[in-house]
């Protein structure tokens, strides 16, 4: 365990870079310094995908503790030749960890983070459109049903493959695909008015 951080890479700012095998081999023999590099690298995928499911809140903070926590318990398992990057293998628990909490109701249910938005050409008229916007796509993403939800939010914000999101699911490539068309046809359904009225 007595390596220096300075033996580690630092994070880099892409949010696709991977860390390196010799970082992920020290992880699963319990190295806390390469754990520590870990969770600076995946903290904010899973914090993106725990609120985007969970809403915002203390909750999703105790619940991303217990991702990492699972993470480390599971890591002397990691196949590191295995295909699976280290991003979709913490996404996996992220993602059942938030649809355990669900199913277990220990946690509110919170519409999905509003979409990105940009900073130039802001007007009050096209910001009053953009919180509408935003209102609109959190109303509609929080009546879909968790298995519809959890798809569009590996996809869409985290632009995951139909693969990974199988994976992660454990359904078929088919069921994501099917439940990808559902929750985007029910959020077009929804959206439909705020197009009638631009």
């Amino acid at each position: 365990m007595g390596a220096a951080v300075a033996d580690l890479p630092s994070p880099t700012p892409s949010s696709d870079a991977e860390l390196g095998r010799d970082v992920l081999a020290r992880c699963k023999a319990h190295d806390a310094v390469a754990f520590r590099a870990f969770v600076v690298r995946y903290q904010r995928p899973v914090f993106a995908v725990l609120s985007r499911m969970l809403g915002r809140g203390p909750h999703v903070e105790d619940l991303a503790q217990d991702v990492f926590l699972r993470a480390f318990r599971a890591f002397p398992t990691f196949d590191l030749d295995h295909a699976a990057k280290p991003s979709t293998w913490i996404l996996t628990i992220a993602t059942r960890a938030a649809l355990d909490a669900k199913k277990r109701a220990i946690v509110p249910t919170v519409p999905i983070e509003a979409a990105r938005t940009t900073g130039s050409g802001v007007t009050p008229e096209t910001e009053r459109q953009r919180s509408e916007l935003r209102e609109s796509i959190a109303r509609a993403a929080a009546e879909l049903p968790d298995d519809q939800r959890a798809a569009f939010v590996l996809a869409e914000f985290h632009g995951l493959s139909m693969a990974e999101i199988a994976a992660i699911l454990e359904v078929p490539e088919n069921t994501v695909k099917t439940r990808l068309f559902r929750a985007r046809t029910k959020l077009q359904e929804c959206l439909a008015p705020l197009r009638e009225e631009a």
